[in-house]
């Protein structure tokens, strides 16, 4: 993971260092991640991070005048992003564009939340879109009767469709459980017959 390729343009290099140099701790570093990666809710961050407060797997990258922390779980879905500082009448914007960040990644120590995604990103969204829709996942609970348990929420034009139980049923809950053996129940987030108000946080 040594050769993540990640771009910090040279604006946004001294943006940072200017922006670190005036919080007075001495190895004060900048901390990058990405929250909720490999689903449509993917966030790229950044945060400080002063000595000691970066993690053993973090991947180090070394700037000018400063170093950058890259999580080790969100080094894949940060491959190929750019961080720019562009100045404007206001001051100025830090932005990132990270083009895998929403896009699922898998390997041999992915989660079962990563691996869910990535069968709705691959397999089940697609063929949604051709009516303006898509799924994505809220939530993965075990219940003691039901067992393994994914929550989706339909969106587009899902929402509300007449059609869209069996398409849970017949189309999606089929295609999770094929790819996703272990997994012993599908609902959509409408259903409240378990877990009252559970997926209202």
């Amino acid at each position: 993971m040594s050769n993540l390729n990640i771009n910090i343009t040279e604006t946004a290099q001294v943006y940072l260092r200017e922006l670190l140099a005036k919080q007075s701790s001495d190895g004060i570093a900048v901390r990058i991640f990405v929250e909720n990666a490999g689903t449509p809710k993917a966030e790229c961050c950044m945060a400080y991070c002063t000595q000691g407060e970066e993690q053993a797997d973090d991947v180090r990258m070394a700037m000018d005048g400063f170093e950058a922390f890259i999580e080790f779980k969100s080094a894949p879905y940060l491959e190929d992003a750019v961080i720019d500082y562009n100045k404007d009448r206001f001051g100025g914007q830090l932005t990132f564009k990270a083009p895998k960040s929403k896009v699922p990644q898998l390997g041999e120590s992915s989660s079962l939340e990563e691996r869910i995604n990535h069968v709705l990103f691959s397999e089940i969204n697609p063929g949604l879109a051709a009516h303006n829709g898509n799924v994505s996942l809220l939530e993965v609970y075990e219940d003691e009767k039901e067992g393994l348990t994914a929550v989706l929420k339909f969106g587009g034009g899902c929402q509300g469709c007449s059609a869209v139980d069996m398409t849970l049923k017949q189309g999606v809950e089929t295609t999770l459980k094929a790819n996703i053996p272990e997994l012993q129940r599908v609902t959509d987030s409408t259903d409240h017959s378990h877990r009252e108000n559970a997926y209202f946080k």
